[in-house]
């Protein structure tokens, strides 16, 4: 089994209002986000997957977060949590490029803070 991982990053402000703690007020982290694709088999130039593509990808559906307050945006249902985000941008990918062999994304709030999303 071969898997590949790109990076991207995002910075964005949320509350959560389904939390109760210093949370629930508004705040903003600098999120690293890594998508990972995973398969069997190796296409074109031996790679599973062109990391430019899947990098790309993950781009483009970071960039539509960036600078935004989270809680605005309709798929996290007013609590915008790492691990909503983390399917928010799995699903987001996913519809950009079908057929991708994606099999993850992970989502850091912070160095030490995390939630992954794999179907």
């Amino acid at each position: 089994m071969y898997t590949i991982r790109v990076e991207a990053d995002f910075a964005a402000a949320h509350f959560l209002s389904e939390y109760h703690g210093k949370c629930e007020r508004l705040h903003g982290h600098n999120y690293r986000v890594r998508a990972y694709a995973t398969g069997s088999e190796l296409g074109e130039g031996g790679m599973l997957v062109d990391f430019g593509v899947l990098k790309g990808r993950l781009r483009e559906v970071c960039a539509a977060l960036d600078h935004t307050n989270l809680n605005d945006v309709a798929a996290f249902a007013a609590s915008p949590s790492a691990e909503r985000i983390a399917k928010h941008i799995f699903d987001g990918i996913a519809a950009l490029e079908p057929g991708l062999p994606l099999s993850a994304v992970e989502v850091f709030e912070t160095d030490t803070s995390m939630a992954r999303y794999e179907p």
